[in-house]
């Protein structure tokens, strides 16, 4: 019997058999190597949707968004909103500027700048993964990010980085004007303590003076905390202790309970002479700013802008905290209606310890007049009513036609 016919189909057969397993093999490596370096779907991770794509933007011309926080009746107050999607990172003309005088900053002063502790590895890397995927998502045509071999391409500054080989934070340094504290529960006590950060823009304090503290003392004494608690203290201490705690109890509770997908932000504001991002105690700059200069010209007094944002990241459950500075000139509240005749109420009749807090006094002698003036030109003009009783915006943190400019 002849088996010759029979043995050639079966080699055949299995030589098929062979090349499909190894074609398919030959797939399933190469779909693994094309998306080996791919980053999770923070979006859908985190439960705050993607951003709606700029297609045309255009760095060159972008402008931030006129954020003008400014509140009357004017006291202590969070005034905490949703934070928008689409606004989480924002980029405007200053990006090339500001990303070359970070990278200087970082030079000069190293850790006051960036640090992370250990155990931040995690939180760190998460964030870096989802500036960027916000990047490529908000801002296709200026940044690109391949999964296959992990390179992220700036076409702005026309940068290439390999983020499996760099520090995550220098990651964000390098590429994004904006400044990240990183908050991480401590397993002991509950307290959300700052474990790693970059900061430029920190006015005050940096990152080697709060690293390492619980949430509580990253900020700055608040205005009427100090005056209360020792006013609480002469008369019970026991009862400064209930308070603390239960402040504490507050804060951590709340924490605990912020979800991934309930994003928050909010602004805080001050009047600068020129742009100052990073100021020290001691700084000529910084101790200028309890002197009034007699010669000083409206037109280099600026509106600083501190927008904040909140958020928890889905995987290591830390707590990031985003601030970015925006420097406006005080002339262009002339052109914003209302605004003039708002803020001048705040500089006059603001709480005292809250505006020394902000150390308006450097430069309210030469910002009231030009305030008034401009308020008398908008009545004038019948931008704003002569009865108007300055109170908070309904377009705040705005103003009326703002997004008609």
């Amino acid at each position: 019997m002849d088996v010759t016919p029979r043995m050639t189909i079966l080699n055949v057969a299995s030589f098929s058999a062979v090349c499909f397993c190894l074609a398919l093999a030959a797939y399933i490596c190469f779909r693994a190597f094309e998306s080996g370096r791919a980053l999770p779907d923070y979006f859908k991770l985190s439960g705050v949707p993607p951003p709606n794509p700029l297609l045309e933007f255009n760095i060159d011309k972008a402008k931030a968004r006129p954020y003008r926080p400014f509140r009357w009746a004017y006291h202590q107050h969070m005034s905490l909103k949703k934070m928008e999607p689409d606004w989480w990172l924002e980029l405007e003309s200053t990006y090339r500027k500001r990303i070359v005088q970070r990278k200087q900053l970082y030079a000069i002063h190293g850790k006051r700048i960036i640090d992370a502790m250990p155990g931040s590895e995690l939180a760190c890397k998460e964030l870096m993964e989802m500036v960027l995927q916000f990047l490529c998502a908000r801002y296709p045509k200026q940044f690109q990010y391949d999964s296959r071999t992990g390179i992220f391409h700036n076409n702005i500054l026309d940068t290439h980085l390999d983020i499996a080989t760099m520090k995550p934070l220098e990651v964000l340094l390098d590429n994004i004007p904006e400044d990240f504290l990183i908050t991480l529960q401590d397993e002991k006590t509950g307290l959300y303590v700052l474990r790693a950060g970059v900061a430029c823009s920190a006015v005050g304090w940096n990152i080697s003076t709060k690293i390492g503290k619980p949430l509580h003392a990253i900020h700055d004494p608040v205005p009427d905390y100090k005056e209360k608690m020792e006013f609480s203290m002469d008369r019970c201490p026991s009862r400064l202790l209930i308070k603390i705690q239960i402040l504490i109890y507050s804060v951590c509770r709340y924490f605990s309970k912020m979800p991934c997908d309930k994003p928050i932000q909010r602004g805080s504001w001050s009047l600068e002479i020129g742009q100052p991002l990073f100021v020290q105690p001691g700084d000529e700059q910084f101790e200028s700013r309890n002197i009034q200069l007699n010669d000083l010209d409206i037109k280099d007094v600026y509106l600083r802008v501190d927008w904040q944002t909140l958020r928890r990241l889905p995987t290591s459950r830390a707590i990031v905290f985003s601030f970015k500075a925006l420097f406006t000139p005080v002339t262009d509240f002339r052109n914003e209606p209302y605004i003039p005749k708002l803020v001048a109420k705040v500089l006059r009749e603001g709480k005292k310890n809250l505006l020394d807090y902000k150390a308006t006094s450097h430069v309210e002698h030469c910002v009231l007049p030009a305030l008034d003036g401009w308020a008398r030109e908008q009545e004038e003009k019948g931008w704003v009513p002569k009865d108007w009783n300055e109170r908070t915006l309904d377009e705040d943190p705005y103003f009326p036609g703002w997004n008609k400019a």
